[in-house]
């Protein structure tokens, strides 16, 4: 047995299936190994597709996702993918090809240092110098990557490693393993447990914040709990939607920047902050001292590293977001059979018809009839289609980044875990359809839908292939206005309206590629039509890509960055007016810059070296 088989043998143990990569010279001898296997390899068309494929594919089934790209530029594409899964806590394997041992250092074809590159970006990373280690680093790397928080680990395998001889007699698969000093601390303190469970019998004005730490302890139920027992409002962060479900009477919706009003006030009057597996990010927080001003704050979180990093705290609480909430109701309903006291003041029932009212009162419009189509009426047009397909239990979004993953995370209604997929911490643009093609390959009776904008397809378009020759029925959503979205809002509310290449002109084509991939696709321009075309996508159970022509002028209302969460303003709707210069304008620029800018005659005759000679 050679070491890549032994990887591959490794691998199955762990549970792998499927495995999403892009090969290269530093991984021929796993791809043969691969070749006599039963593993799946989907062969995306981009490295970067592939990480964010694993992502998803970890992020909608909570297992562990594997993406594998060769030595050099292949290991780089993986960067991005790689990071974004890290800064949101997803479990993946990133193994990249390496040169032979006896290369490395040498700057030999296609070598670069992977492991430096990845050690910022990881939970942990490895470069196997012999075969014999491979099954205990790829013991190790599993269980560092989904155990405490969740996160990437890195392999790295140089060549000769995987055409190395393996003995599986001496090295035997499965590896017994020993982490020292990793022991993730999972039950809360009980002293901390007690303080908080007072805290929440004495708060009058209580609202919990869930992130996505509650997805991924998979802490939905112990939440709904906890929040019905003692009556207290849940709003969400982004990485936290589906923790909580949105038309459950005490849910507030998205908190932070982008969030709702009735979440943004609750936070900011609540006299108990109870924020569970939420790392307080600056999206979030806004102004960190106005933050939560009359509350005193619990933070429920695994990662020790996180507690009191942005936002000082009264009661931390290290430990897994389950088996937390699990011990504070198992402990408020002894205190209630004890004691027979009430679970909820009589205080809190004003709190809780202040924020009903306010959510009556915000009830965001989305019927628009307008042309072009506002996006507000293609979410309420998916919402609808889901509940007539009766799909609300099998269905899983993913979003890109942007206007379009703020519209659906604002007004789309989400109510089960795992089943809303978006890039939050690193806010990565080209994460929709490749994270996607991962969420359907994990869970493949759902039906996936990816959200996007034409700038985030164009990052990661190439992927459109891998649907069309797999045949993965994802149904592609362009909310397509022509323009960077965010950026042309940020520069209109922040910039003086100062519009600076956020305009894509008219291509591509968005239908025409897709048929070109052969891809069913369709451009709507008439909100009428939405419904309808939608369905047909759905049904069709077959790669799907909708251009949808929306409003470049709308935005959605937002707190400024580094504002106070009550300050939410709304955003400037007025038409793009940027123009893009043709070439011969560029070129008369350029070409005028370097008669103005040319290099003096007399200044050649000052170079005294023959380098700096051949340098000019």
């Amino acid at each position: 047995m050679r070491g890549a088989e032994a990887l591959i043998k490794a691998l199955e143990y762990e549970g792998v299936k499927v495995i999403f990569g892009y090969p290269g010279g530093a991984l021929l001898p796993f791809y043969d190994a691969l070749y006599d296997s039963d593993l799946i390899h989907i062969l995306t068309r981009h490295e970067q597709g592939a990480a964010h494929a694993a992502d998803g594919y970890a992020r909608a089934s909570g297992k562990v996702g594997v993406c594998v790209g060769t030595s050099g530029p292949g290991a780089t594409n993986l960067v991005t993918g790689v990071a974004t899964a890290y800064a949101d806590s997803s479990p993946i394997i990133a193994i990249t090809g390496q040169v032979p041992t006896r290369l490395i250092g040498n700057d030999a074809f296609q070598e670069i240092d992977a492991l430096g590159i990845f050690m910022p970006i990881v939970k942990h990373n490895f470069q196997i110098r012999s075969s014999k280690d491979i099954p205990t680093t790829v013991r190790a790397a599993f269980e560092i990557a989904k155990t405490g928080r969740p996160g990437p680990v890195h392999i790295d395998l140089p060549k000769d490693v995987q055409e190395e001889e393996f003995d599986i007699e001496e090295n035997p698969i499965p590896a017994k393993i020993d982490l020292p000093g990793y022991k993730p601390t999972i039950k809360g303190h009980p002293k901390q447990i007690k303080m908080a469970v007072n805290a929440i019998m004495t708060a009058e004005r209580p609202v919990i914040i869930a992130g996505g730490g509650v997805n991924i302890a998979n802490a939905t139920e112990e939440l709904l709990k906890l929040a019905e027992l003692c009556s207290i409002p849940v709003c969400t962060t982004l990485m936290g939607k589906g923790s909580f479900p949105e038309e459950h009477p005490l849910s507030l919706g998205m908190v932070g920047m982008h969030g709702t009003k009735p979440a943004n006030y609750a936070v900011s009057e609540c006299d108990l902050l109870i924020a569970i597996g939420c790392r307080f990010s600056d999206r979030i927080t806004g102004d960190v001292s106005s933050f939560a001003p009359y509350a005193k704050i619990i933070h429920i979180d695994i990662d020790p590293a996180e507690i009191g990093k942005n936002v000082d705290v009264d009661i931390p609480i290290v430990g897994d977001a389950k088996v937390v909430m699990r011990d504070i109701i198992s402990h408020l309903l002894k205190m209630y059979r004890e004691s027979g006291r009430e679970l909820s003041s009589e205080g809190r029932r004003e709190w809780l018809e202040y924020l009903e009212s306010l959510k009556r009162s915000n009830i965001p419009k989305m019927d628009y009839d307008d042309v072009p189509i506002k996006p507000q009426r293609i979410v309420k047009e998916l919402m609808d289609v889901i509940e007539e397909l009766k799909l609300k239990d099998r269905s899983i979004i993913t979003t890109d980044v942007g206007q379009n993953q703020m519209w659906m995370a604002h007004y789309f209604k989400v109510h089960l875990p795992r089943t809303f997929l978006s890039s939050g911490g690193l806010g990565t643009m080209g994460f929709g359809l490749p994270s996607a093609i991962g969420a359907k390959i994990a869970k493949p009776d759902s039906k996936v839908i990816c959200v996007t904008g034409d700038g985030g397809l164009m990052m990661n378009i190439q992927e459109l292939g891998t649907i069309a020759d797999y045949g993965i029925p994802v149904v592609v959503c362009v909310f397509d206005n022509r323009t960077l979205g965010m950026v042309y809002q940020w520069q209109n509310l922040f910039y003086g309206r100062r519009q600076c290449n956020v305009n894509f002109g008219e291509s591509p084509d968005f239908v025409k590629v897709a048929k070109g991939y052969g891809i069913e696709a369709q451009r709507v321009t008439d909100p009428n039509d939405i419904k309808d075309v939608l369905k047909e996508a759905l049904l069709s159970d077959e790669p799907y890509l909708i251009d949808f022509a929306i409003d470049p002028a709308e935005g959605l209302p937002m707190v400024p960055p580094g504002g106070k969460l009550k300050n939410i303003i709304d955003p400037v709707r007025e038409r793009p007016r940027e123009r893009i210069p043709c070439f011969q304008e560029i070129k008369r620029k350029l070409l005028g810059d370097s008669k103005d800018r040319s290099i003096p005659q007399e200044s050649l005759q000052d170079l005294n070296s023959p380098v700096e000679k051949e340098m000019y």
